[in-house]
């Protein structure tokens, strides 16, 4: 089996979320531990820090990968969805795995896989965990899939539980309140594990204090240990001012993401570091700290999180897809200075589009696109959508056909703006 072939089995035989939505969501951990058992539980054979969350998450674990690289430990990092190549989601010190591991895994565990009835995620994931402890790493950052407590990344138990924060999003899996969803990403806290909250929010604040005290585990909130009081845009990185709420004690870092929303996965990022140094063995130095997030997205692979692909006119894209994430993205758009915005949008159909619509900037001229997945929108049906929210413009078959477009009628002072979903702008980022 080539990599090819590995490829068009995996499309072939697992059910994945990205092409049918919500039915690859199987609530349990059951088929995930058999299959892990039937490996000899690789996912305990090296540490491992967790995140959840409804934003942020990816962003938070590709930061402390990159500052445990910079320290130089050999570090694993598992995330979703990729973006081009599958093998983005597995990647050891930043780079991808090796293709033979893809083809090698399968052969070796194919069939008990099809046998234990894996989904696409539960495949990836076991995958992960065996990768992981071949190349033998000194500890992995596991990002969860969706939720938490049912999430098949949940077998692990990590130094570091982190839930970066709450939004409303996947409704109809996790629940329709920020209590409920809360209730599910703290299912990844564990006994006597410590536990950090990225952001405090009175609904959900309870429930992860009420379920970090029944598990033993000592709970931390990021933001009332840091805040962010100051960023500078300085070309392709971005200068953060973090102060210490202890005793005001500040200092700058240097990240290589620049969307304003990063201001508070930076604190969690900070407190994390602090919980590493004071509870494990894992103690990233000051250089490291620094090292690793000025080259942050770059020494991981991170993509699509305020990334700008253009200037004149500024081209930037972004992934967020749910009404939390697109409030920050749609705050920084506002603050842009430009003649004219042209904005590139597409949305999976299952998204709260009612709510994610009348976010949108009425004055932007729009171009409706779809991603290639059987979930998107078809952009024909998102055009009648943004009509009645007063967003007007034409439809385009595909992202690059609307780039082309946009780039076509923007002058240099104008600025074009792609997102709605991470598969949409994964062809052009």
């Amino acid at each position: 089996m080539n990599y090819s072939e590995a490829i068009r089995y995996i499309d072939d035989r697992f059910v994945s979320f990205q092409t049918v939505g919500r039915t690859a969501y199987r609530g349990g951990l059951e088929a995930i531990a058999a299959m892990c058992r039937r490996m000899g539980d690789p996912q305990h054979r090296y540490p491992t820090l967790h995140i959840a969350g409804t934003n942020g998450k990816g962003s938070v674990a590709h930061m402390l990968a990159a500052i445990l690289q910079a320290a130089g430990y050999r570090t694993g990092l598992y995330t979703s969805p990729h973006l081009h190549d599958f093998r983005e989601r597995i990647r050891i010190d930043g780079v991808p795995i090796p293709e033979e591991d893809v083809c090698a895994f399968l052969e070796r565990h194919a069939a008990a896989m099809e046998q234990e009835g894996l989904s696409y995620f539960e495949m990836t994931t076991a995958m992960a965990f065996d990768c992981f402890a071949r190349h033998e790493v000194e500890i992995a950052v596991i990002e969860t899939g969706l939720g938490g407590r049912l999430d098949a990344t949940n077998i692990i138990t990590p130094l570091l539980s982190i839930i970066t924060n709450i939004g409303l999003d996947h409704c109809d899996l996790l629940g329709d309140t920020i209590a409920r969803i809360a209730g599910e990403k703290a299912g990844i806290i564990k006994p006597s594990v410590p536990v950090l909250i990225g952001e405090t929010h009175p609904e959900s604040r309870p429930v992860f204090v009420a379920r970090a005290a029944a598990c033993g585990a000592p709970i931390t909130f990021a933001d009332t240990c840091y805040t962010c009081t100051a960023k500078e845009e300085h070309g392709t990185y971005a200068r953060y001012t973090l102060r210490r709420l202890a005793d005001g004690a500040e200092a700058t870092y240097d990240l290589d993401l620049t969307g304003d929303y990063q201001q508070k996965n930076l604190a969690t990022v900070r407190t994390a570091v602090d919980l590493l140094r004071n509870g494990s063995p894992f103690v990233p130095g000051d250089e490291a700290l620094h090292t690793g997030l000025r080259h942050a997205a770059a020494s991981t692979g991170l993509r699509g999180r305020w990334q700008v692909i253009g200037q004149a006119p500024l081209t930037v894209a972004d992934g967020g897809h749910n009404p939390a994430g697109l409030t920050e993205t749609m705050r920084q758009l506002a603050a842009c200075r430009y003649d004219r915005l042209y904005m590139i949008v597409g949305f999976a159909a299952d998204k709260d589009l009612e709510h994610i619509l009348a976010m949108l900037p009425t004055e932007a001229y729009y171009f409706f696109t779809q991603a290639d997945s059987p979930r998107a929108l078809p952009a024909e049906r998102l055009a009648e959508l943004g009509a009645r929210h007063h967003l007007h413009g034409e439809t385009a078959p595909t992202v690059n056909d609307a780039l082309e477009r946009a780039r076509s009628l923007a002058t240099p002072q104008d600025m074009i703006f792609v997102g709605g979903s991470f598969y949409l702008i994964a062809g052009i980022v």
